[in-house]
């Protein structure tokens, strides 16, 4: 009988800053060659068990545990953190935070370095590992002159050089485009292959981990497993829903139809689904259902115009080329497409940031060229993705009225209009909290309410739910829609899809500098040349089409929005 190589034995952990224990009674155990997907919301442990796998409990997270632990046959707390390297190897969320080297190669040689390995023998690791993960044309190149996925791929190579037993994913999705997503599961996948290494992946976005098969998925919640089983038995049963994580789409589609999921449907991947031709003709009656169009046919107000824009940060490359749409009065619209293609570039020439190097913005008509930052951000608000670089206050109440410092009014008129802000932003009852105290998500609010309280006509917000769970992500994004239908105009710059097609009729698609598409959000995911082009990706939505033999897969998409609009 196989002995497991990681072995959770009623394992409890309280960090020493906490009054309570983060992990209670955690009884796991992980085999060689294993593929384990480990999720749940956020604060629900998850993160806290990879630190107990690779050492960084006790190491450097300093707190109680109980029960017992072993990875490879080994009791952490009397080996070493330089001895778990050589078992199990990490790959952070932030890539660029693991970086050493200056170049690919370096960064790849340096745990050999770190043990005295000799030259010729380094160098011939180097590029058999590189070679392992299609990095090998890239050696000379400085890693933060990579891609997203690059990236990933050059930390997946440096913990692979030590022959690793396991290999650690912590939220390995949270910074890539769509696309670059995809080919990291399949990477991930294929090394497993080659490698025959236990892999644990910690991840909330299931359907996008379960591209690729694994072997069993563990749901966390409060600190406890709540479900250790084969996605097959999980993805049939309403755990998921119960606990506050997204199910796949073409799940949550199919149940809409009224077709029940079980087992034997493989319902692990859409393409391994197995329906009857009954089920199809379900999910076809279902479709036509309720698809008058939403049109609405009142004029549109025209509010931010771009117009013939182009701009390069140097003379040789133009990161936007020739770019012209119109943004209309309390539109909400989605900015996408892959890494480096414009998008953020696009939003600090709006901003004021960056001048045009052609072409002009106009807002109501009138140009903006002639503007300060100061004055564009009277009418334009820009959110930044982190909002611990945009906060810089310590109470919520001073950071939120900072923006009102520098203007005429009165002491009276801000309390006034703070008082205002973070009631609509939801924070009143936190307005004389430190913004320590506040989760991520919260944070996130007050950043919105710190451009909010000028009372701007536009905000930008740069993915606003990245690396947020689904209760979380579902907060955020239905705070943005009461915005909206306050009157704000909202853009928003994201790699979510689903964000993009739940809560936004309109997509702007970049790509490589140009604009692709400017249409509705159905259209752009249902366009396989489209989503080739923009390093996005299809939604399982358009694969259940083909599946069911809907000839506009587009009609499929819009159904599922309109019915969600309904039901939420």
């Amino acid at each position: 009988m196989r002995s497991p190589i990681i072995s959770f034995q009623d394992y409890g952990f309280q960090y020493t800053a906490q009054a309570e224990p983060t992990l209670h009674h955690i009884n796991l155990d992980i085999y060689p060659g294993e593929k384990i997907l480990i999720a749940g919301a956020s604060g629900s442990g998850k993160s806290t068990i990879a630190s107990c796998i690779n050492g960084l409990i006790p190491f450097s997270y300093k707190g109680e545990s109980t029960g017992k632990l072993l990875v490879d046959g080994k009791e952490p707390e009397k080996s070493s953190i330089f001895e778990l390297s050589h078992t199990v190897g990490t790959v952070l969320q932030d890539t660029d935070g693991q970086f050493i080297g200056l170049t690919v190669a370096e960064d790849i040689a340096f745990a050999l370095e770190n043990q005295c390995i000799m030259q010729p023998e380094m160098k011939e690791t180097v590029k058999r590992v590189a070679q392992l993960v299609d990095i090998d044309h890239h050696l000379d190149h400085a890693p933060h002159e990579l891609s997203g996925g690059q990236k990933q791929r050059v930390s997946l190579a440096g913990v692979m050089v030590d022959d690793v037993k396991v290999i650690l994913f912590d939220e390995p999705l949270a910074n890539l485009d769509p696309a670059a997503g995809k080919n990291t599961i399949e990477l991930i996948d294929e090394i497993q292959k080659k490698t025959g290494a236990a892999v644990v992946i910690i991840e909330h976005r299931i359907e996008d981990v379960l591209w690729k098969s694994v072997d069993r998925v563990v749901l966390m919640e409060n600190g406890c497993i709540v479900a250790d089983m084969a996605p097959e038995k999980l993805l049939s049963s309403d755990i998921l829903m119960q606990h506050g994580i997204r199910e796949p789409l073409y799940l949550t589609a199919l149940k809409y139809a009224g077709v029940p999921v079980s087992e034997n449907m493989n319902p692990e991947h859409v393409q391994s689904l197995r329906l009857t031709e009954t089920q199809k003709q379900m999910v076809r009656d279902w479709k036509e259902q309720g698809l008058a169009e939403d049109r609405d046919n009142s004029p549109k107000q025209e509010l931010l115009k771009v117009q013939n824009l182009s701009f390069g940060y140097t003379n040789e490359k133009m990161a936007l080329v020739d770019i012209n749409f119109t943004i209309y009065e309390g539109e909400m619209v989605s900015i996408v497409g892959r890494n480096g293609a414009g998008k953020s570039t696009l939003a600090k020439l709006i901003c004021g940031f960056e001048t045009p190097t052609e072409g002009d913005i106009l807002f109501q008509g009138r140009s903006l060229s002639g503007n300060t930052i100061k004055e564009r951000a009277e009418s334009i608000g820009y959110c930044m993705q982190n909002p611990n670089q945009m906060i810089s206050k310590p109470m919520i109440w001073d950071e939120v009225e900072m923006a009102l410092l520098h203007t005429d009014m009165t002491e009276e008129e801000r309390k006034q209009r703070v008082e205002e802000t973070l009631k609509i932003c939801g924070l009143y009852p936190f307005r004389k909290w430190p913004v320590s105290a506040l989760s991520y998500g919260q944070k996130k609010r007050v950043t919105i309410a710190s451009i909010l309280v000028c009372r701007p006509r536009v905000i930008i917000l740069d993915e606003p739910t990245a690396g947020q769970d689904y209760k979380h992500y579902t907060e955020i994004m239905e705070f943005l829609k009461e915005l909206n239908g306050k009157g704000y105009t909202i853009l928003l710059i994201t790699h979510d899809m689903h964000l993009m097609l739940e809560y936004t009729k309109r997509a702007i698609c970049f790509s490589e500098g140009k604009l692709l598409a400017d249409t509705t959000s159905a259209k752009v995911l249902n366009d396989p040349e489209l989503v080739k082009k923009a390093s996005l990706k299809e939604t399982s939505l358009y694969n259940l089409s083909l599946l069911c033999g809907i000839d506009d897969p587009e009609e499929l998409t819009e159904r599922f929005i309109h019915y969600e609009q309904e039901v939420r």
